[in-house]
């Protein structure tokens, strides 16, 4: 569950820092895109981490 929020809102920010710096669609994508993909990585270490933890 944390893996998915923090993928979603890794696309959100994206695709908002994209539109301040007056992207067009194929930088929004790319942003969103690279964003979720860094923030699900921190999500997947944050739950193994978390799982480690209360184990």
């Amino acid at each position: 569950m944390i893996v998915i929020g923090l993928a979603i809102l890794g696309i959100v920010i994206g695709s908002m820092t994209a539109r301040r710096r007056n992207g067009n669609r194929k930088d929004i994508a790319q942003y969103a895109a690279g964003y979720g993909m860094a923030f699900l990585i921190v999500g997947m270490f944050l739950t193994v981490i978390i799982d480690r933890i209360t184990s």
